[in-house]
């Protein structure tokens, strides 16, 4: 048996007669290597590994050779599942190392007995429908063995009624629960302190981290090295979880779960329901209050409000009298006294947000159509995780295929503090001068211009035709979506994907078998989704992803770095826009075998000097203007692949 990593991954390698269609990836090898040394040294590893390269596989084989107690940190749980299901047990079995493993996700993805039994007894779910899949939930909760909410695939994962049958950390029962025993949230973290290696996502790190309200706190301690997987997010969410938050949905949920304690504990308080009914109505004016449109902004711009600060006052006064009845009824029984520790939490989070943010935060708000979230977020994570980073004697692994900009990780290490961590980079292995053609399209106007998507999509049509259809549009707004949509609808004989249709695992498996859609999306289709082969051979991206300028913590980052004489747009701004658009651009070339053309449609891309950072921060890939020569990549591509499967068939 070999002993390195590197060997482990050579074509001699037990992986090679395991794995049809194995290559040994020198960068693939080199990574593990160091991975492997880093591991030995506890030390901080920061790598960029391109599409193709096998990072995966790089940090786990050397994880499961170190004999050490590993945490690897996913950035959601479909690759969470993937690893755990897939990846992990197949190099386990090739080692022939006897590792054991446990995934670990957050409460809300574990069935709570308790909330079952309640929303059946309750019957809040009329529909017939809803009582079907309750009764399904019933059969399938006394076969599984391990409460994951994934496991049930007849029920979307945004059905409204996963809330009513998994618990949160504030109504969780805990110990007084009569199924703490068969708790799976118990089970799932029994088995992970007994686990040599644990697979978590990044909301679930830091939840802990930040705020211990996932109680593994006794987990991270005796973990001898932290590997994360799509690193790039970490930035924002660990900003996410150091901050501090109320929402209107926390409001309703706990006004809910009161009448429901209420009810079940006989308390018997007098008041209590009024007090409830007051607080439902005050968060309900304090929405109405931002108008109908949603908003997002910083909560210094409504110093001047009348009516808002009035309804806030109002909303603080029914909370501070919630919490003066939940006190007195805290004493019926322990699920009120969970109602009483919440109101109270909320009201203490309400008052440092509106009244007194300490001065290296940013308090903002952000409504929607039918709620609101109130946000204390700080300017600055890096003293945070560099501490977080430093406690104990651990190896801690960031990778990710987009951390660099043009080649430095000087952003990234400045924002988690890691200035003095060991970096490496290695490039993509696929062809990209002889799989790709970027394609920047001559005459469009600037971004800012009223006509600009139509501009757009009209330079786009020749591509789409040249394509047959097969591409993925991206845009950086909601708006820009909507608007190409209505154009391109019924101009193309090819099926239109819009995002917002449907869910995006329905989305995707429609793409993938039609072969020849086009699929316009935002945010959520840039990154985490792997379309292999020949239904996407073409990525159109309207414009540089530019963080809103309007964004309230963006501002706010902004005016701090101009106080202190340092550039916000090219020490953030840009970086962030390069992790991005790099992201985006991802999405082409998912295979050795795949083809197929990028077109970035922006003109600062030539016309600013900011755009030599992006070209040169993306593939080697070769560039064009003409969209003739489009045309002629995609007819030597469609005939290449026809002559190929000629041969094949025969």
């Amino acid at each position: 048996m070999p002993v390195s990593s590197k060997d482990i991954l050579d074509s001699n390698g037990p992986l090679a007669s395991r794995l049809e269609g194995f290559t040994p990836r020198l960068a693939q090898q080199e990574m593990a290597a160091r991975i492997e040394q880093v591991l030995a040294d506890y030390s901080v590893f920061i790598a960029e590994s391109g599409t193709g390269t096998g990072k995966t596989f790089a940090y786990l084989v050397p994880a499961l050779l170190s004999g050490k107690k590993i945490l690897i940190s996913t950035g959601t749980r479909h690759l969470q599942d993937q690893l755990f299901h897939r990846d992990l047990p197949f190099i386990r079995d090739a080692l022939a190392v006897p590792v054991t493993t446990a995934l670990l996700k957050g409460r809300t993805n574990y069935l709570c007995r308790h909330h079952l039994e309640r929303a059946e007894v309750e019957s809040r779910f009329a529909g017939k429908r809803d009582q079907t899949k309750l009764t399904r939930l019933r059969e399938w909760a006394g076969r599984t063995q391990r409460g994951d909410i994934a496991e049930v695939k007849d029920i979307s994962e945004d059905s409204e009624l996963w809330p009513h049958v998994t618990s949160t950390a504030d109504n969780c029962l805990g110990s007084d629960c009569s199924h703490y025993d068969e708790c799976f949230v118990n089970r799932a973290r029994r088995e992970a302190l007994a686990a040599d290696v644990v697979i978590v996502n990044h909301h679930l790190f830091f939840a802990d981290l930040a705020l211990r309200e996932e109680g593994f706190g006794q987990l991270l301690p005796g973990v001898e090295a932290v590997i994360f997987d799509e690193a790039h997010q970490l930035p924002e969410v660990a900003s996410n979880f150091f901050s501090q938050s109320l929402s209107s949905h926390q409001v309703v949920s706990l006004c809910r779960d009161t009448i429901a304690e209420d009810i079940e504990e006989h308390s018997g308080v007098g008041g209590l329901s009024a007090a409830v009914q007051h607080l439902e109505k005050a968060a309900a004016d304090f929405r109405l209050t931002f108008g109908v449109e949603p908003r997002r902004d910083s909560w210094s711009r409504l110093d001047n409000a009348t009516a808002i600060q009035a309804a806030l006052a109002e909303l603080r006064s029914r909370l501070t009298n919630l919490v003066a009845v939940l006190e007195v009824a805290a004493a019926k029984g322990q699920g009120l006294a969970n109602c009483a520790r919440r109101a109270s939490d909320m009201l203490d989070r309400l008052m440092t947000i509106s009244d007194n943010p300490p001065p290296d935060y940013v308090a903002w708000f952000e409504t929607t159509p039918r709620g609101f979230t109130l946000y204390l977020t700080p300017l600055d994570i890096a003293a945070s995780f560099r501490q977080s980073a430093g406690a104990g004697k651990k190896s801690w692994i960031f990778t990710s295929a987009t951390l660099a900009i043009n080649k430095s990780f000087t952003h990234f290490q400045a924002q988690l503090g890691l200035e003095e961590a060991e970096t490496g980079l290695w490039d993509s292995p696929f062809d990209y001068a002889r799989q790709t053609l970027m394609y920047i399209p001559p005459r469009l106007p600037e971004p800012s211009a009223p006509d600009y998507t139509e501009r757009v999509i009209e330079a786009a049509l020749p591509v789409l035709r040249a394509s047959r259809g097969r591409a993925f549009i991206l845009f950086t707004s909601h708006r820009a979506l909507k608007l190409a949509a209505a154009r391109l609808r019924d101009v193309l004989d090819y099926p239109l994907l819009v995002q917002g249709d449907a869910p995006r695992s329905e989305m995707l498996r429609r793409f993938r078998a039609a072969g020849n859609a086009i699929l316009l999306g935002t945010g959520s289709f840039w990154e985490g989704v792997d379309v292999r082969g020949e239904a996407l051979s073409c990525v159109i991206i309207d414009k540089l992803p530019f963080a809103s300028p309007d964004d309230p913590v963006l501002q706010a980052r902004a005016a701090a770095m101009e106080q202190a004489g340092r550039s916000p747009f090219m020490e953030y701004q840009l970086p962030e826009a390069v992790i991005a658009l790099k992201q985006g651009v991802g999405r082409l070339i998912r295979d050795e075998s795949d083809h197929g053309v990028l077109m970035l449609c922006d003109p600062r891309l030539l016309s600013k000097g900011y755009g030599r950072i992006f070209l040169a921060s993306l593939p080697p890939m070769p560039v064009t203007r003409d969209v003739e020569e489009v045309e002629r990549f995609f007819e030597r591509d469609i005939s290449v692949r026809k002559t190929a499967r000629s041969v094949a068939h025969t």
